[in-house]
């Protein structure tokens, strides 16, 4: 699956997508969800809590292991993916349409990666 043009990408596998009134969706690329496998249990942060750059704000649960998804953005939670806490495996159906987390008040978002340089980094890591 191509990565879509329109999102912007964390070196850690997630995406970002801008929702145009200041709030930021996030969520875990195609690749993340091929490598983790099935995915059983999702774990996310509640609305109002605070999220920095780079560190973890929730994490996932496949039949292999149990992993943390790290924030490409610092800013505060507006939203989250509620219906991904009773079907988590929506991710490994389509993982741009599963969102994670919606997030407003955005910072540090220098480092992220248009959808050319995230396949760049996906093939120099191969």
């Amino acid at each position: 699956m191509t990565n879509p043009t329109n999102l912007l990408y964390a070196k850690s596998h997630e995406w970002v997508q801008d929702m145009g009134d200041g709030s930021f969706r996030i969520g875990l690329t195609d690749y993340a969800q091929k490598e983790l496998g099935d995915l059983v249990f999702v774990n996310l942060p509640q609305e109002g809590d605070e999220v920095e750059v780079g560190s973890a704000f929730g994490d996932v649960e496949s039949v292999k292991a149990v992993s943390d998804v790290y924030s490409p953005v610092s800013g505060v939670v507006c939203a989250i993916n509620e219906e991904l806490l009773d079907h988590p495996e929506n991710i490994n159906q389509d993982a741009y349409a599963a969102w994670m987390i919606q997030v407003n008040e955005v910072s540090d978002k220098e480092e992220l990666l248009s959808a050319e340089e995230y396949e760049k980094f996906l093939s120099e890591e191969e």
